[in-house]
């Protein structure tokens, strides 16, 4: 139940290495205690320093019946390369050193005071991964928004459009995560996830050019986002906000439209497929389900957390995506 795709390395995993003292596997497990997607991205390390680099089939070999006696043409399929770009995150935290003092426990203290950053980055990330445009943001990286956001393009037929004619539309992700589908990576030589470093007692300025001395933490996040094969991620957009209601005949059938884009899915084979939505179209989906009465919806214990499965998806939900969308084409 709910196992598929268990063997995909999430950031967590990826992070061990550095045993129980070491700042990746600690940031790792704060990163993603309240966020789903950072629990379920695949991660590994790219094949370039600032990005990654990869190769698409755009075209299949041609095959031939033959005839006893009688050879075939030669034929290749036809690929190209694509790479993506990395981003860095960045920040610095810095805390007036007698404020510090004045807690019993400094480091504890530091850290609480300092959340703030680790929450604002994980948040730049979800943000990013749905809706990075480099052409806007060129220092960040490219979102699925803007790889699935024309319906005409080559990936059109893995954008389902609802009802939603203006400008205040959601939209709901189905992804398929895996490392050879669609995963995060990070750069060459370097390691994953958020890096912390104590840069101890320095002396700073204040607003007014006042020199105190404080503590200073820096952090940083090298990552990027690829996808290699564009047919196990499926966007439902255009879900009208407005149209929302439980009684799905009067507006829009939040499971129906679901349902089509598990069947659009290119497979389930090696991929950890999980649904993204915003608090408020999943209040709507679980009002659906109990109107209905359509037991496809539960609500079971994955990895010792409760989780809403449909068709023993997962169904996650994502703050990022709590947006008003203008209506794709």
């Amino acid at each position: 139940m709910a196992t598929l795709g268990a063997g995909v390395p999430t950031l967590l995993d990826v992070s061990r290495s550095w045993g129980p003292d070491g700042n990746p596997l600690a940031l790792a497990e704060l990163l993603s205690r309240d966020s789903d997607l950072l629990g379920d991205i695949a991660w590994k390390e790219s094949n370039l320093p600032t990005g990654h680099q990869y190769g698409l089939r755009t075209g299949l070999p041609d095959v031939y019946w033959r005839k006893l006696n009688q050879g075939v043409p030669q034929s290749k399929s036809e690929r190209q390369n694509v790479t993506d770009t990395c981003g860095m995150l960045e920040a610095f935290g810095q805390i007036d050193k007698d404020l510090v003092e004045l807690n019993g426990n400094s480091a504890n203290f530091r850290m609480t005071e300092n959340m703030g950053f680790i929450e604002a980055m994980k948040q730049k990330f979800e943000d990013t991964f749905f809706y990075g445009d480099t052409d806007v943001t060129p220092e960040g990286f490219l979102g699925l928004a803007q790889r699935y956001g024309d319906g005409t393009a080559a990936n059109g037929s893995h954008i389902i459009k609802g009802d939603g004619a203006g400008s205040d539309n959601a939209s709901i992700w189905l992804v398929g995560h895996s490392l050879d589908k669609c995963y995060g990576f990070y750069p060459k030589g370097s390691k994953a996830g958020l890096q912390h470093e104590d840069l101890g007692i320095d002396v700073v300025t204040d607003s007014n050019g006042n020199k105190f001395r404080a503590y200073q933490d820096h952090y940083q996040w090298k990552c990027g986002l690829a996808l290699q094969d564009w047919r196990y991620v499926v966007r439902i957009a255009n879900i009208d906000r407005s149209n929302l209601t439980k009684d799905a005949s009067a507006g829009s059938d939040v499971v129906d439209l679901m349902v089509q884009a598990i069947e659009r899915l290119q497979g389930m084979d090696g991929v950890r497929p999980v649904f993204y939505m915003d608090r408020g179209v999943r209040s709507v989906l679980r009002r659906q389900i109990k109107n209905a009465k359509n037991m496809n919806l539960s609500i079971e214990t994955v990895a010792g957390k409760r989780v809403l499965l449909l068709d023993e998806i997962p169904v996650h939900r994502s703050d990022a995506l709590a947006i008003n969308e203008a209506t794709v084409v």
